[in-house]
């Protein structure tokens, strides 16, 4: 960082660290016990489409790689597009095996990144939910390298469930980096894997 980046108030960019999904697992457990939460088994990746065949053939090898274990029962992986465009890739694994969720999710990111796509990687997220139905999601954002809770309310209306949010946040401090600037705590309103 120069003598003009900290003058003008300009940081430097937080480098991605995909090993931060490893830890899930451990926050799934935290969440289970301190607020009733239960992973839902899906999860899923945010990056925006390139047109290409470089990119095609990434995305088709990916699908392939996650489609390898539905032979043995598992689903295959999903492909959509939200309305601003972005596409999304649904991974699902049985709910008990956060683990095996994890390793997907990180395998697509790391596909895209080691490829050249890491400038297209939004964000990431694995879907919970507690007793009552409420659904929360872990939502990891790739270019700051942190995560953040996202609670939308039931109903189908676009509005969040601060309070949960929150104390999800005091609840994983200790598991995950979680992302300190609240404006950046974007809302993923219908998310596949929420």
């Amino acid at each position: 960082m120069g003598f003009l980046d900290v003058i003008l108030g300009r940081s430097k960019p937080v480098r991605p660290d995909l090993d931060q999904l490893f830890a899930l697992p451990s926050a799934a457990i935290t969440l289970q016990a301190g607020a009733g939460f239960t992973p839902t088994g899906q999860g899923s990746v945010c990056f925006a489409s390139v047109e290409g065949g470089a990119f095609e053939q990434l995305r088709k090898d990916v699908e392939d790689l996650l489609d390898a274990d539905t032979d043995r029962g598992g689903v295959p992986v999903e492909f959509s597009r939200d309305g601003y465009g972005y596409t999304w890739l649904l991974a699902r694994q049985p709910p008990d095996d956060t683990a095996a969720l994890v390793n997907d999710l990180h395998a697509v990111n790391s596909g895209l990144q080691d490829s050249g796509f890491g400038p297209q990687l939004l964000c990431s997220l694995m879907g919970f939910r507690d007793p009552e139905g409420r659904t929360l999601a872990l939502v990891y954002l790739y270019k700051r390298g942190t995560f953040y809770p996202f609670a939308p309310l039931p109903g189908g209306v676009e509005k969040r469930d601060n309070a949960l949010e929150l104390q999800i946040r005091s609840l994983l401090t200790d598991d995950l980096r979680i992302e300190q600037d609240l404006s950046r705590w974007f809302p993923v309103w219908g998310a596949p894997g929420l």
